[in-house]
């Protein structure tokens, strides 16, 4: 039923791109929508719960394949070329918007010290995905464009190892807990750096040639070997996923170009398909059990948190008023969002439940108000003058 349902509303979702692309309509509203309406709390037509093993392994694969698109994105080329900006969203805007995040759980949801921190970096990573109008038209400024795209595909995987520690301390694991944990992202690391290197100088090598034909599978071939690898060796699947992509936009430019537009049309339908899941999970009543105090902190986390962060971040950086408030506001919580809240909600952690019906609620607060306003945003843009003003160090 769940492979029935998904085609129908993929199909649809296809049907309606091109309007979607000019106006505020979202595909990604249409299959969280889709996945609400069907849901075992609405219709039960689809009959899921969080612990429905197509749940978790359908999230772990569609992570797996958004790090590793994402990583392919910010070879250390890209970054050297224009890093001054998304450096700033990285380095301070990152762990800024943590905090703030983490101040709000803990003062106005009153978690503890470890649940707040953990719902921060959760929430911390953005998805360019629900910004796409604004991400790709060509009338938004190419810095700001790029600082959204670096932002993005860096940010997922910097917030993994946080995510994983948090979610070990609330836990109460102790410190040999934690060095488990320290050598399970360690592997994962290995893993994803040695496998695509060997790859590709296996390629270059004068034994061995892909033809044009099977070019596009070959880092899709690299990309499942790191998965199948890193769940043999008991590594850090998604931190494989995204040291992979990084190692392959580095070393292997041919194969990231041959495999760009179908690695993302496999990333976009595994995404896709586990925001309809996501979307079942959701019901009248999961949103009713929310307190007051919880819609708050969603408001909190996202209107306030990034936009502060942010502002402190590109204080004199020469970035434009107008593309300054749209880097602030397009902080969409994305995908690898709603995967660390499975995460949360699998582990054995005493706030597991209200921390995961937080970050839901603050996930479909951000896909309805981003995804509906990326192309109003880009508009704006239309016939501006973004000229860098005089000594600018923006770029």
């Amino acid at each position: 039923m769940l492979l029935l349902c998904f085609s129908a509303v993929l199909l649809l979702a296809v049907l309606v791109s091109s309007l979607a692309g000019r106006t505020i309509l979202s595909t990604a509203v249409l299959f969280l929508i889709a996945g609400f309406v069907l849901g075992p709390e609405t219709t039960g037509v689809l009959d899921l719960d969080p612990g429905s093993p197509v749940v978790s392994v359908l999230a772990e694969l569609a992570l797996f394949a958004v790090l590793f698109t994402d990583g392919m994105r910010v070879g250390w080329s890209d970054l050297r070329s224009a890093w001054r900006l998304p450096g700033r969203a990285l380095g301070w805007g990152l762990p800024l918007t943590l905090a703030i995040t983490a101040l709000a759980a803990h003062f106005i949801v009153g978690l503890d010290w470890p649940a707040a921190l953990l719902i921060g970096a959760i929430l911390a990573p953005t998805d360019p995905v629900f910004a796409s109008a604004l991400v790709g038209n060509e009338k938004v400024p190419r810095r700001l464009r790029h600082l959204l795209n670096v932002e993005s595909g860096v940010n997922d995987g910097l917030a993994l190892p946080f995510v994983m520690v948090f979610l070990a301390v609330a836990a109460g694991s102790d410190d040999l807990h934690l060095g488990e944990l320290g050598l399970e992202l360690a592997i994962g690391i290995v893993i994803g750096v040695a496998v695509p290197w060997i790859a590709i100088r296996l390629e270059r090598s004068r034994l061995f040639s892909a033809s044009t034909q099977y070019e596009p599978l070959n880092a899709m071939a690299i990309g499942l070997l790191v998965l199948a690898l890193a769940r043999t060796l008991h590594g850090n699947l998604f931190l494989a996923a995204f040291a992979a992509g990084i190692t392959v936009a580095t070393f292997g430019p041919a194969q990231r170009e041959a495999f760009e537009q179908f690695g993302e049309l496999i990333a976009e339908g595994l995404k896709l398909a586990a925001l309809l899941v996501f979307g079942a999970l959701i019901s009248w009543e999961f949103l009713g059990e929310i307190s007051w105090q919880g819609w708050v902190f969603a408001l909190v986390a996202l209107i306030v948190a990034r936009p502060l962060a942010l502002a402190v971040s590109f204080l004199r950086s020469g970035l434009g008023a107008r593309e300054q408030l749209a880097a602030m506001w397009f902080g969409p919580k994305g995908f690898a969002s709603v995967v660390y809240g499975l995460l949360v909600l699998e582990s054995a952690i005493p706030a597991a439940d209200k921390v995961f019906h937080l970050v839901a609620l603050t996930i479909v607060l951000s896909i309805l108000a981003h995804s509906s306003t990326d192309i109003i945003v880009a508009r704006s843009f239309e016939g501006a003058d973004l000229t860098p003003e005089p000594g600018s160090t923006a770029r």
